[in-house]
């Protein structure tokens, strides 16, 4: 299944989003992992949610710890 509850994007997807990506950027989600490496892939292709990190970004430099969100994943 390409989502957390199946096929079709959910209110799940939705909260798991922010959560990974902030996870990936302490502890990189890598190819150990690679169903959740390849879902964070999906969840950071869709349009809406590159947008919402592209209106985040301004902000990234908050982020606490040496290591900050950027618009690419780090593999």
């Amino acid at each position: 299944r390409d989502w957390l509850v199946g096929d079709t994007y959910t209110l799940a997807d939705v909260a798991a989003s922010p959560a990974l990506m902030y996870a990936d950027v302490v502890a990189p989600i890598t190819a150990e992992t690679p169903k959740v490496s390849a879902y964070l892939d999906r969840l950071m292709a869709r349009p809406s949610y590159a947008r919402a990190l592209k209106e985040a970004e301004p902000f990234f430099h908050m982020f606490p710890g040496p290591k900050k969100p950027s618009l690419a994943r780090r593999k």
